[in-house]
């Protein structure tokens, strides 16, 4: 906690933004940093509240110990405070910016609507480490003769690789793209994350003897059956990257796009690389002078408002076949859980027109060319309201419902050749490996994050990703070190 009275004398504050008519000029970030003395007072509201549910599994899935470094932040420890950060945290600087913050909803100071600002502290601490040089490579001081092999280098990956690696382990990541990061570099825009935070992280990682091979596809560049005999551990860690099938007619019309080839694009422009990316539309997706319809209601569609402002859009729609949620929760009933209420993210504030209740019934066009979205309003069921249909006019539209699983055309197809792997059917192809072990069917072969959870947080993927390091040290070495 922080001071005792804090959240009684303090308002809760948090960075404000640039102005959505300043920031949708570029893709840089754009959240106003807080004072040093600012953050120290937000970390001050962290009350004396009992039972901290901001850390428990309904609030951070890493278990951060908020009030603890919310009270170091208070008292000026900076440097105490970002070793506590990191005995739960890898990669704080990531979370601080792009995690959802459950954890401000599980917050007790939540039941009156003004949460401490748990994010914005944490983003602080990590940023203020890096400024004050506490953040640097602990490289092993024994090595175990132990080679563990990593597919995928996005927060699961960087997070085993460097619990791992610090253990004395002789650690390889293979990433496919021409640099690590995975979904944090060319999933999430710049305006969200800058990507000189991966680069510097990376840096730390390799200065505790990870390797990392990227441009390397796995199954397909490099058999599995030679990694798994090359290797004494193999950590599938690949992510959720199938889109899931929309079944709307007209899909096949040009202007027609799943979102991801178009945040990846758009990823590898800012990062002045090749827009050809292993497996996605080689062809330029812009939206300048474009109406864009975006068909979606998640974190991935919201991405790409943002970045179709950023390129110019004359207007875009966001479709969500949800009802419009309520202003404000019943907090007797759902908190300190994760609730359903209106929320606008910065992209949507910049313009976008949000339609709820609707469902996107038919892409149309002329001579091939997408030309409009048509739509009708659903029922509670969201069964189709006869009489409802409406038209939007489209140039481009973009569909952002999901994903199904990992690829199917690398690790996956190259194992089902030679190795049975179990796979969830369930309506997806995620990797079945259980929470305990993170084992696979396939001997040596363990997977976390979205290749195993499916679809989900970064902060998510960071603990698992730390939870089967722990799991594969342990296999290796008969006993662990590592957190559970």
């Amino acid at each position: 906690m922080g001071k005792v009275t804090g959240f009684m004398e303090i308002d809760r504050q948090v960075a404000k933004y640039q102005p959505a008519s300043d920031r949708i000029r570029h893709f840089r970030e754009f959240t106003i940093p807080m004072s040093d003395a600012e953050v120290t007072k937000q970390a001050a509201r962290c009350m004396d509240c009992g039972i901290p549910y901001c850390h428990g599994p309904t609030g951070c899935p890493v278990h951060n110990q908020i009030p603890d470094w919310n009270d170091l932040v208070y008292n000026n420890k900076w440097e105490e405070a970002i070793r506590n950060l990191h005995s739960t945290n890898n990669f704080p600087e990531f979370t601080g910016r792009v995690c959802p913050a459950p954890c401000e909803e599980a917050c007790t100071l939540n039941l009156e609507d003004a949460p401490v600002a748990i994010k914005t502290v944490e983003q602080a601490i990590a940023d203020k480490a890096y400024e004050l040089g506490f953040i640097s490579p602990q490289p092993p001081t024994i090595h175990t003769g132990k080679k563990v092999a990593i597919i995928g280098s996005g927060p699961a990956g960087l997070a085993a690789a460097q619990q791992l690696g610090r253990s004395g382990h002789e650690v390889h990541v293979y990433e496919r793209e021409s640099k690590p990061g995975g979904l944090l570099r060319y999933g999430i825009p710049d305006f969200k994350m800058e990507k000189n935070f991966i680069d510097r992280r990376v840096e730390q990682i390799k200065g505790e003897g990870v390797t990392f091979h990227c441009g390397v596809n796995i199954g397909v560049d490099l058999p599995m059956e030679k990694l798994l005999a090359d290797h004494d551990a193999v950590i599938y860690c690949g992510g959720s990257e199938t889109p899931r099938p929309a079944g709307i007619p007209g899909v096949d019309l040009h202007g027609v796009y799943d979102a991801m080839p178009y945040l990846v694009q758009q990823n590898r422009r800012v990062g002045r690389e090749n827009i050809d990316s292993v497996g996605w539309p080689s062809e330029p997706i812009l939206a300048g002078a474009k109406h864009v319809v975006v068909v979606g209601g998640g974190d991935t569609a919201s991405d790409c408002v943002g970045t179709a402002f950023r390129q110019g859009a004359v207007k875009v729609t966001q479709l969500d076949i949800r009802p419009m949620p309520p202003e404000k929760e019943d907090k007797l009933a759902v908190w300190p859980f994760w609730a359903t209420k209106m929320r606008t993210s910065s992209s949507q504030a910049e313009g976008a027109n949000r339609e709820f209740q609707v469902a996107t019934l038919e892409f149309v066009g002329e001579d091939g060319q997408l030309t409009g979205v048509r739509c009708c309003q659903v029922d509670e069921r969201r069964k189709p309201i006869a009489g409802t249909d409406f038209i939007i006019k489209a140039d481009l539209a973009f569909i952002a419902i999901g994903f199904s699983g990992p690829a199917k055309d690398s690790v996956l197809k190259d194992l089902g050749d030679k190795l049975t792997l179990n796979i969830d059917r369930r309506g997806s192809t995620n990797v079945v490996a259980n929470e305990k072990d993170y084992k696979t069917s396939v001997d040596k072969l363990w997977a976390a994050g979205d290749v195993r959870r499916g679809q989900s947080l970064v902060v998510w993927a960071i603990r698992e990703g730390r939870q089967v390091a722990r799991a594969v040290d342990e296999a290796l070495m008969g006993s662990t070190v590592l957190p559970a």
